[in-house]
């Protein structure tokens, strides 16, 4: 394990404190659990940045109760943002999935060599190329890498399980188009996140060729919002609940079992899933989606790296010029997918 990670955390939040684990109990776990050199106590100026930043969300969030509100209220707040600098952009349709491909500006960098496949979150019904193209050019640089950010179709137009085929379908597009399996990183966010996870599980159920690592940040890996933090941390986390989580699994999956591990990920057999990297804040209510799935992935012997980041919000990682811990998350994101790709970037 490198200095990033955190060993200590290896038992679901569920299991440590009686499936109960607030905030501040997150950041005394983080206090003892030889924290990584990289994920450092939140500093008063990190406080400050985040409580402007939940300003912000909840400005544009007011009112917003239906899927197509949430879009909308997302789109407008992702607009005040920039977009990305120093890279290259290419308009790619991945066998029928609109997509952007993006790379370094750089004239010696050797595109169609490494890539990651980026899905972006939203709730399903939510987030687009626009949303997330900050983060996916920041990771381009920061990985030395191609990245293909997808804009998968979106509830409440389309439901379960479109958005896992359309990202499944961008997967296999990369392979078919001389990307090599061991140098492709499937990354994703919230429900990107989930998306990402089933992807690369339908992949390894059709015994096709997996990708060389997989990224999930604050990921929903179940539906059936059963971790304790969901109510644990509803006070510190003002963007995503129990009560936003139940609406969404109604929306999108129907009469559908939540506990499908078609569907959430959480409830999967994760034997042969590839090396994955964790983010979560510590007061998100999706704390124990997260540590429950790693302890999960580690009991069938993934290699498993998880970072709680003390006080994050969800899809902090969206806002470096608001956050500097948006700058750091991001660029471990990269050094990861480095370490895994079988070619690495001659700099």
């Amino acid at each position: 394990m490198n200095g990033r990670i955190l060993p200590a955390v290896k038992r679901s939040a569920s299991k440590r404190l009686g499936g109960l684990l607030p905030a501040f109990a997150a950041v005394m776990l983080l206090a003892s659990a030889a924290v990584g050199k990289d994920i450092e106590p939140q500093s008063q100026a990190s406080r400050e940045q985040v409580e402007k930043l939940v300003g912000l969300w909840k400005d544009h969030f007011a009112g917003a109760d239906g899927p197509q509100q949430r879009r909308t209220a997302f789109r407008t707040l992702m607009e005040t943002t920039p977009g990305p600098t120093r890279i290259q952009v290419r308009q790619v349709d991945a066998d029928g999935v609109d997509a952007e491909l993006m790379w370094p500006a750089r004239l010696h960098h050797p595109i169609g060599q490494r890539v990651i496949l980026y899905i972006h979150g939203g709730g399903f019904s939510g987030g687009s190329i626009r949303t997330h193209s900050l983060l996916a050019g920041s990771l381009a640089k920061a990985a030395s890498s191609d990245v293909l950010l997808i804009e998968y179709r979106l509830m409440p137009e389309y439901t379960y399980p479109t958005q896992i085929n359309d990202a499944l379908t961008a997967y296999r597009w990369l392979l078919d188009n001389g990307y090599r399996a061991e140098n492709v990183v499937v990354a994703g966010d919230g429900a990107g996140g989930n998306i990402a996870l089933e992807t690369v599980l339908r992949q390894r159920q059709a015994a096709k060729p997996l990708p060389a690592a997989v990224i999930a940040l604050s990921p929903i890996t179940d539906l059936a919002a059963t971790g304790g933090s969901m109510t644990s941390n509803a006070d510190s986390d003002p963007l995503v609940g129990k009560a936003t989580i139940e609406t969404m699994r109604k929306a999108y999956l129907g009469s559908r079992s939540p506990s499908d591990p078609q569907a959430s990920p959480l409830y999967a057999d994760l034997t042969g899933f590839p090396p994955l990297l964790l983010q979560v804040g510590s007061g998100e209510a999706l704390l124990d989606d997260t540590l429950r799935f790693a302890d999960k992935a580690r009991q069938a012997g993934v290699d498993v790296t998880t970072e709680i980041w003390p006080g994050m919000p969800h899809q902090w990682q969206l806002f470096p010029s608001l956050l500097d811990d948006a700058d750091r998350s991001s660029q471990n994101i990269a050094e990861f997918a480095i370490r895994h790709f079988a070619d690495k970037p001659q700099e």
